[in-house]
Parts: C-alpha cells; sequence; structure tokens
C-alpha cells in the first residue's frame, strides 16, 4: 500500500533524472518483469515492490561484496528476492520474511516458478519474533517491512551480520516527510535514521533514490 494515498506523491529525485537514470540503468530480468506483471494483475496496488534501481543496486553490492548469504525482512510478492537470487552464486541462499498471508501466496507461487536454482527460503509469520530465532552469519540484510519496527530489524539483524556485511533499508525518506515529520511513520524513521547515524558499530551512507536507502556497513 502506496503510504500517503491522499496525499500527492513526493518525487525525492526529480522525476525526469529518475526516469533517465532507470534508462541508463541495466534491465530487469524476463523473470522479473513477468513478476513485476503478475504482481499487478493479482493486486490494486504494487508500489511497494523496491524498483529497479534499488533491485539493481541490490545486485551490485552482491556481486561487490561476494555475499552468500542474505536475510530480507519485507517479501511483499518477491521481487527483490528473485532479483537478489539472480546474483548470488549457486550456493547462495536469501531467506526471506513475510507475514501478510496474502503476499506469502504470492511470493511461493512466484518463487516456485522464477527461484529455478531454489536459493530463496521463504519464513511465514512475524519478522519481529523470527528474527530473534535466526543464527548467522550473513552477509547482506535488506529491511524493507514495517517502518515502525526498523530499529527493532536492525538491532536485531546486526548481531546476524559478519563483520564487514551491510545493512541496506528501504524508505528511509518517506516522501520526504522525515524532514519534518507529522505522522508516527515519519516520526519513526526519522528517529532510526538519527539511531544509526550515532551508532558506533556502523558507518553509513543515506541515499536519495527512490524513497530513501541507507547503506550500512558494520565495523
Amino acid at each position: 500500500m502506496k503510504k500517503h494515498r491522499d496525499k500527492p506523491f513526493v518525487h525525492i529525485t526529480n522525476w525526469q533524472i529518475e526516469n533517465y537514470a532507470l534508462e541508463m540503468t541495466s534491465p530487469e530480468s524476463a523473470s522479473i518483469q513477468e513478476l513485476v506483471a503478475s504482481s499487478d494483475e493479482e493486486l490494486d496496488y504494487i508500489d511497494m515492490l523496491s524498483g529497479n534501481l534499488v533491485a539493481q543496486l541490490l545486485k551490485m553490492l552482491i556481486n561487490i561484496s561476494g555475499a552468500k548469504r542474505i536475510l530480507e525482512i519485507g517479501t511483499f510478492t518477491g521481487y527483490s528476492a528473485v532479483a537478489m537470487a539472480e546474483a548470488l552464486p549457486d550456493d547462495g541462499e536469501v531467506i526471506t520474511l513475510e507475514m501478510n498471508i496474502r503476499y506469502q501466496d504470492l511470493a511461493e507461487k512466484h518463487f516456485a516458478k522464477y527461484d529455478t536454482a531454489k536459493k530463496i527460503t521463504l519464513l511465514k509469520g512475524n519478522a519481529q519474533e523470527i528474527v530473534q530465532e535466526l543464527e548467522g552469519d550473513f552477509d547482506l540484510v535488506f529491511i524493507d517491512a514495517d517502518k515502525l519496527s526498523y530499529q527493532h530489524y536492525y538491532e536485531h539483524s546486526l548481531p546476524l551480520l559478519k563483520q564487514g556485511g551491510l545493512i541496506v533499508t528501504d524508505n528511509v525518506l518517506w516522501d520526504g516527510t522525515v524532514l519534518e515529520p507529522q505522522d508516527y511513520k515519519a516520526e519513526a524513521l526519522h528517529q532510526f535514521n538519527r539511531f544509526v547515524l550515532e551508532d558506533e558499530r556502523v558507518e553509513q551512507v543515506l541515499l536519495p533514490i527512490r524513497d530513501g536507502l541507507t547503506l550500512i556497513r558494520k565495523k
């Protein structure tokens, strides 16, 4: 669901520049394009899909870092999980967490069709609880779930991360509303961004890509 359906959409980056960036970025695979079309047929809104700029950045990070084991918190219909799996070596693994039953069903259908190498494992249930039960080590964590719980996910996934590993958090600008938070989600994300900034265990860079993306490296 779009977070501000009753308000005008705020482009973090000039929409013409963003479109140009998309045109000059490696395209989605045929499998990902089919997954997007399938998601669009099944759901009224698919704006929670990460989008190709984010997906290609994730794939680039995986390739550069040599990541093999990935944790994703927030599956939606499987877009980013499939994209990341495409970048992994044959012995790579994506563990993805999803609570919404409708999204679980769609993701399972997409994984069965597009994750032919069986690199993706979907864990169903409350991510706040599951993340506390997991064991490391992960090379990369992608957080794109309940915005109010970002700090919880971060605190519990950081110990699972290898030294030098990455946490990537999506939607950290929340349509720009973190600048002057007027609702609880914007305030929660602003507080999370401030928390990460002051966390001496990591170093980070917040990128104004789509709805804001923070790359966090564990020291």
